[in-house]
């Protein structure tokens, strides 16, 4: 079982990113309360840049989530001010807050890693480095030595860094998509006793609409056979929730065995177990991405 970090409170929502602009607490208290509901185990507060009265207005939605829901939060802004106004408001009623996110170079870690002492939060190691999303699995794992260095020298443990390899789309990136999989394959032996997270979704960036659910669903089944524990998902979405917490692991033990290179018998399975096979081929790189994969 992993952990459901829902990304639905977003400014970029229409129905909550007009609640923000207007502070309106209802419809964001609504989705609060729903999302606890349909299992999520933390929500995500996503402001993006929040260049304007990003501080006043972080700290207004931290209140009113907390007062819906007992949830841990992420606090999801490249703003710093904006993530620490939110951190001093915060209350620890069922866990930590967490910062999404602290880039891998030097001047955000120099900047934001000394937050994580101050109020006793977590963070998400994102790994972006200097130069931008790194390329293959290598990068990442240099950029990762990078921040466990300065995390190191902060007295930050281990536990309390999520971190994040980036997933790319597997429609315009297909070879770099392997590299966030090996990476996440890595990341138990390379950083034992941290976390893991990443934004699922960035999977199926790109693709026909219609075919964006199984792959973020296939995608998750693979990245929980390496070990993930958790993901930034759609909080509404039951299917994908289910295999996050362990309620379709048919689906995730079918995935697993083309993990592992076992060659799948595709007579006599229904075509959702088809579907699903392919799609995880696809993801692993072992067959080429078109719109037209599951025809083929």
């Amino acid at each position: 079982m992993i952990k459901v970090v829902a990304e639905n409170i977003n400014i970029m929502s229409k129905f909550t990113g007009n609640a923000m602009r207007e502070r309106d607490p209802k419809p964001i208290q609504e989705w609060a309360a729903k999302l606890t509901e349909k299992g999520a185990d933390l929500l995500d507060l996503n402001l993006g840049p929040a260049r304007k009265g990003g501080s006043e207005m972080m700290q207004w939605l931290v209140k009113t989530v907390q007062e819906a829901t007992d949830l841990p939060l992420f606090l999801d802004t490249t703003n710093n001010e904006a993530v620490e106004a939110g951190l001093q408001v915060y209350k620890p009623k069922k866990g930590r807050a967490v910062i999404n996110s602290i880039m891998a170079t030097p001047e955000r870690m120099a900047l934001q890693l000394p937050l994580v002492n101050k109020y006793g939060c977590e963070m998400v190691g994102l790994m972006w480095g200097p130069e931008g999303i790194p390329r293959d699995e290598n990068e990442r794992a240099v950029l990762l030595d990078s921040m466990m260095t300065q995390a190191a020298e902060q007295a930050i443990s281990l536990e309390k860094i999520w971190f994040d390899p980036i997933v790319v789309p597997v429609s315009s990136q297909q070879k770099e998509l392997q590299g966030c999989t090996t990476f996440m394959q890595w990341l138990p032996d390379l950083a034992p006793g941290s976390q893991s997270t990443c934004g699922l979704s960035n999977c199926s960036n790109g693709s026909p609409d219609e075919l964006r659910d199984i792959l973020n669903q296939v995608y998750l089944c693979i990245l929980i056979k390496a070990g993930i524990t958790s993901a930034i998902m759609d909080g509404f979405d039951d299917v994908i929730v289910n295999i996050a917490h362990d309620k379709s692991m048919d689906l995730v033990n079918l995935v697993g065995r083309v993990v592992d290179g076992e060659e799948i018998d595709l007579s006599g399975m229904d075509k959702k177990e088809v579907d699903y096979v392919k799609t995880a081929k696809l993801l692993l790189g072992q067959s080429l991405y078109s719109h037209s994969w599951l025809d083929l």
